[in-house]
């Protein structure tokens, strides 16, 4: 089931050239559409899913919306049938909420980092962290480890 925007809420990210939803959408299926504003005429831009058949359903554009703009019907298997999730993204956590038909509700905590924003070192435990064009002839994988580790190469026969 793709997302989809509800235009009631969306305020196209409050005029800006890219929406937090195209930002994060790993498909780029998330656009700014012109939407007319049926009881003032009024047109402003909305952000949309431009190819709902091509969606993943990775619940980015969900978590990002900082309007709560953009939902995604359900799998019976994660919320019920006719269930509405609702995701409130925190520095460290995330709440979902869970409204059940019945009016039940639901909510559910999971933290989102193992370490503080912006402390990530993405060359820990990789040498010095720089290319060694010497061995860029070498026989490898794509996947090989950076650090050079023996055991992650397969050497031909």
């Amino acid at each position: 089931m793709p997302s989809f925007v509800i235009t009631e809420k969306c305020d196209g990210c409050a005029g800006q050239d890219k929406t937090a939803c195209m930002y994060i959408c790993p498909h780029d299926l998330m656009a700014l559409k012109e939407h007319v504003d049926p009881s003032t005429n009024e047109v402003k831009m909305k952000g949309v899913n431009q190819e709902p058949v091509q969606c993943w359903e990775c619940y980015n554009c969900v978590k990002i919306c900082p309007q709560q703009a953009i939902s995604v019907r359900c799998y019976a298997d994660f919320a019920p049938l006719g269930g509405e999730v609702t995701p409130m993204l925190g520095s460290d956590s995330i709440m979902w909420t869970v409204k059940f038909r019945n009016g039940n509700i639901k909510r559910f905590k999971f933290p989102v980092r193992t370490v503080e924003a912006g402390n990530v070192d993405i060359f820990a435990g990789v040498g010095e962290g720089k290319a060694d064009v010497a061995r860029i002839k070498e026989p490898g994988l794509c996947t090989q480890q950076a650090s050079g580790d023996p055991r992650a190469t397969i050497t031909p026969a």
